[in-house]
């Protein structure tokens, strides 16, 4: 059952500064949305916004999954209806194992451990790496390999990537972007990928291209959009402030 994202008229205020000014998405599961910007324009504002970081003030606007609204709900709540965040530094958690983290997330147990080393063969992981605590000792390629386990046991309606492909090396991004792009079909996930690079696009194909300019969207295309932005660069995107 088709699944929609939407997102109207979010502002939301980091540190006493409006970062995100008006910013409006709308995507269904099993789509590839790609957000681009310079710097300073609200990317990962938006990323933990949507997922309920503390430190991030909502102004205005909704964010609904179907017609449920998330932003009255926990970051807890909001994952637990289908919403996940992939950082682009994931945290250490030092004394919980990565199958501790999901039988605590709801996942069922039924030969937990089997399938999570599956998971790990599907990204390139040394099944071994799981039996450690949640990211501590590990390379960044491992981290976000890591992630990819834990994305595939949750199967989440959408999932919000923050700059995944920060950090990795070819194999590594090749094997994540892989992954993800599998899960578009798999289970009709909705990818929301954030990224300042057309490297990640080369291997997970975008439905959507949305440039982000000064927290507003200034321009939506498809594949095309990331060929401009190679060619041009941000420039021709940059919206000023009065």
């Amino acid at each position: 059952m088709t699944s929609t994202l939407t997102i109207e008229g979010l502002r939301v205020e980091v540190a006493g500064k409006e970062v995100l000014k008006g910013f409006d998405l709308f995507m269904r599961t099993g789509e590839v949305h790609v957000i681009m910007g310079p710097n300073g324009s609200g990317k990962s504002t938006l990323a933990h916004a949507l997922t309920g970081h503390p430190g991030y003030q909502v102004l205005a606007g909704s964010v609904r999954i179907d017609d449920v609204e998330l932003l009255t709900m926990s970051p807890t709540e909001r994952a637990r209806h289908g919403l996940l965040l992939a950082m682009q530094q994931p945290l250490e958690v030092a004394g919980v194992r990565p199958i501790d983290l999901l039988i605590a997330a709801g996942v069922d147990p039924t030969n937990l451990r089997a399938r999570m080393h599956e998971e790990a063969k599907r990204v390139e992981l040394r099944p071994e790496i799981l039996d450690r605590f949640v990211n501590v000792d590990l390379s960044g390629g491992e981290r976000k390999r890591a992630e990819m386990v834990q994305f595939g046991m949750l199967r989440p309606k959408f999932a919000v990537l923050d700059e995944i492909d920060s950090g990795l090396d070819v194999d590594a991004l090749g094997a994540v972007a892989r992954r993800l792009s599998m899960a578009s079909n798999e289970w009709e996930c909705g990818i929301l990928a954030i990224t300042h690079f057309k490297r990640l696009l080369q291997v997970l194909t975008p439905t959507t291209i949305h440039v982000l300019s000064e927290g507003r969207v200034v321009a939506t295309g498809g594949p095309e959009l990331s060929e401009i932005l190679e060619r041009d660069g941000y420039e021709p995107f940059r919206v000023t402030t009065a």
